[in-house]
Formats: C-alpha cells, structure tokens, sequence
C-alpha cells in the first residue's frame, strides 16, 4: 500500500511529483523521504503552504541535458549524455558533484541534486544544490580517452556554470585527474581563473584535506552521535565499511585513529574481511596507485578472505556499519542481518545507500543511525572551504581545514539532533537532519519571494 501524508498539502504535492517524474524511482524515493518528516513542520508553519515552499522546491530551477561527443584511442566517434540539475540557490550558488557512471541517469541526478539542498544547508556554508554527471564508464579508458571526454562535456557545461553561478565537484568515477581536465577545458573556454570547480589539484587552487573530507566527516559526525546518543566511541568497536574508493579509504583511517577495528571494505565485485583489521597501506596500493580490484587485498594480506558479491558485506558481524559505496546498497535483509548481529550504529557515508525500509529498520531497533545528507556532508563541506580560499586567494593548512571540517561535522550532528527534539522526534536524525536543512532553505525561498 502506498504511503498516506497526514497533511494533504503534502499529499497533493507528492502526488503532483509523482505524476510528473513516474519513472525515476530514485528521485521519488528522496523526494518522499524528505516530505514524511516535513509532516510536523507544515502543521505548525501555515505559511510553507501560504508561499508554495514544498512545491517549489521539490521542481528543480534549472535541468540540462546535452550530447557529449568524443573520440576514443582507435578514432572512434562516441556518444554519450550530459546532466547538470540546478536543484535551488536560495542560499548560495549552485554547489554540488559531477559522477560518472553507467548507472547515470535523470533520476539519479534529481535525486542527489535534490538531496545536496538540505546537505549543503546543514553545513551552514552559503551554497545552493545541484549535481550532474554522465553514463561516461571511466572504466578501462585510458588517460587521453577520460581528457578528450572531459573536454567536450566541459564544452557545454562551461555554458551552465560559473564561481558565483554553480560551482561543481568531484563524485564517483571524478577524482583529480578529471577534474584537472575539466578545469583546464573551462579555462581555456572562458580565458578566466576562478574558483569554478573544486577538488582542484593543490597547484591551481586546491584545498588540504579535500581528498581525506567525506571520509573523514563521515567519522567525525558518527563519534559526536556516539558520545552524545550513546555515551560512547570507536574506540574498542569492530567496522565494516562498504566500498574502497576514496571515502571508504579515509573513513577505514579516521576510523582506525580513533581506536577501531575495521574488519571489511569491497568494491562492485565482491568484499574482502581481514579479522585481525585493514591494513590500509596496503588498500591505498590496491585502489589509489594500481587502480585494482580489492580482491589483491586477500592475495597479499594472510589470514583475508575474499567472497564475490558485494551485497553479503553486511553479513560481517560488526558494532558500526559505515555503508561508502552506492545508493540503495543495503536493503531490508541486509539491515535484518546486522540488526540481529549487534550493531549499534550505522552511518552513510555514501548518498542514499540505505533503502526507506532498511532505514525504518534500524530506527525501530533504536540503532543510532546518520542519514547521508547529514553524515557525509563532509566533502561538500570542504568544498566550501576551497571555494572561500578561492575567494581570498589564500591556501590553509591541512590542520586548519581539518579544525573547520570537523567543528562543521559537530555542529551538523546537533542543528540535526536539536530539530529532532523540537519537532517531537528525540533521536530521529533523518527527520532532524530534513527539518534543519529544509528551514533554512524555505526562509529564504520566503524572504525573495516568487518570480512570476
């Protein structure tokens, strides 16, 4: 049975959303996630309906899409498709990550365009939401293939963006590499060095810490939930963290500073356990110098095993879940599993990897659960930071920015679990993190009023 609003104003606009977007599941299940916990907010603010708030900004402000033609190593011509969403710039530019991936599609873009809203919000920094990206596979191409792509999907992106206008990132498959090229494509199109782009090389404009921020956030966010919900730690906890890219990566290294045991990462194949812990050295040679499968991991570390398929990670007994792949990784058996296992807390380090039923599940059980938009608004966080030193023409140190990263984690943490308190939900900090993030948003949507 599909699920029933108490306020009908949200009902009429779910339905409305539902009816224009009927074959973007993705969207739809973010766009509905979001509305359940707005319940409370809308009984208590007339004026979100009086202003059309909820209906505005569920409809993306600008959407483009556009051919990207290129030309791979035997002189063959390529086409694939180009996105950029300009979900709201109520608070700030347009601000949020490319990805390239086959599973690249309208859907996916909306949906994480329209989550980046409320992360972006929580962070406090003055930016808007947006994402984009491409089913460009970056998979097996080599570096001259990735540039010329690069190259022309900046032709046409170049048109859309700008420092003050919509300042993209990196996502899945768009690391350094890519957005060298793509900086450097912008630059030549416009004759211009701006801030347009972050996650910058730290020869032209990059910030310390970027690299290490969503993982790191992702920790730094999960400790204060610990301390705060549960009068505990990482330290003396066993781990399993999905995914071995670079929010996996730095998540396994935050998480082993702060005293504990990661036993598990995996890639799109399968996973490996290590019982005695990840030696994380050995995981950077895998996936940051050879750009391998983490299956090398079992073959060069005794006592790791490697299994095929991806999903059964969760099936590893562990105290703290930190799902870093993909989106809707881990479904309602998988939640069962760890539920029944013992875990006491699980956050997203990646966009949407739990599905609404998993979700629900872990709330129910009373396992301290941080929802994506709040837990690894870390990366997005930093990207402000580089854009604010843009803006200076200043370089921080690793240190500073890391001091920043982490007050902004904490503070994340409380603006989410304070709005929980205040709407009647102690302890939810999906519904804490929506209200949060949507409030500041729709008081500004309200103070500039409606362009007819």
């Amino acid at each position: 049975m599909e699920f029933q609003f108490k306020s009908a104003y949200l009902q009429r606009v779910y339905d409305s959303v539902c009816a224009k977007n009927a074959n973007e599941p993705e969207f739809l299940q973010a766009v509905k996630e979001v509305l359940i916990s707005l319940e409370p907010v809308v009984a208590r603010d007339p004026s979100i309906e009086q202003n059309g708030i909820v209906e505005r900004i569920v409809e993306p402000e600008r959407f483009v899409q556009f051919r990207v033609s290129w030309v791979d190593d035997n002189g063959k011509v390529q086409v694939n498709r180009g996105y950029r969403v300009q979900f709201n710039s109520a608070i700030g530019p347009y601000k949020g990550g490319l990805r390239l991936h086959p599973s690249v599609c309208a859907s996916v873009i909306k949906f994480l365009g329209f989550e980046q809203i409320f992360k972006n919000s929580l962070t406090t920094l003055p930016m808007g939401g947006g994402k984009g990206g491409s089913d460009f596979d970056p998979k097996g191409k080599s570096d001259n293939e990735i540039m010329r792509f690069c190259q022309s999907f900046m032709t046409e992106l170049s048109k859309h963006i700008g420092a003050d206008t919509d300042v993209p990132a990196g996502d899945i498959g768009v690391g350094a590499r890519e957005i060298g090229y793509l900086f450097g494509q912008y630059k030549r199109l416009r004759n211009e060095f701006t801030g347009v782009l972050t996650g910058k090389g730290l020869s032209y404009g990059g910030s310390l810490a970027r690299t290490e921020a969503t993982g790191y956030g992702v920790c730094y966010f999960t400790q204060e939930m610990l301390s705060c919900m549960k009068q505990d730690s990482f330290a003396g906890k066993t781990v399993v963290i999905s995914g071995s890219g670079n929010v996996a990566i730095y998540a396994t290294q935050k998480a082993q500073e702060l005293g504990a045991k990661v036993v598990a990462l995996s890639d799109s194949n399968g996973y490996v356990y290590d019982p005695n812990g990840i030696q994380l050295d050995v995981v950077k040679q895998i996936k940051e110098v050879e750009r391998a499968r983490i299956s090398e991991y079992a073959k060069r570390v005794p006592g790791a095993t490697y299994t095929e398929g991806c999903k059964n990670i969760w099936t590893v007994k562990c105290d703290i879940a930190l799902p870093c792949a993909t989106q809707n990784e881990l479904d309602a058996e998988a939640a069962d599993t760890l539920i029944k296992n013992g875990v006491i807390c699980v956050s997203e380090g990646a966009n949407m990897p739990c599905t609404l039923e998993a979700t629900q599940k872990f709330l129910d059980a009373g396992v301290l659960f941080g929802p994506a938009k709040a837990a690894n608004a870390g990366g997005v966080a930093t990207s402000g930071l580089e854009m604010s030193q843009n803006s200076e023409r200043l370089s921080w140190s690793f240190e500073e920015v890391d001091a920043k990263l982490k007050s902004i984690m904490i503070n994340i943490f409380h603006n989410a679990y304070d709005a929980s308190k205040e709407y009647g939900a102690e302890g939810n900090l999906v519904v804490g993190a929506n209200i949060a993030g949507f409030l500041k948003v729709a008081d500004a949507m309200k103070w500039q009023g409606v362009a007819y």
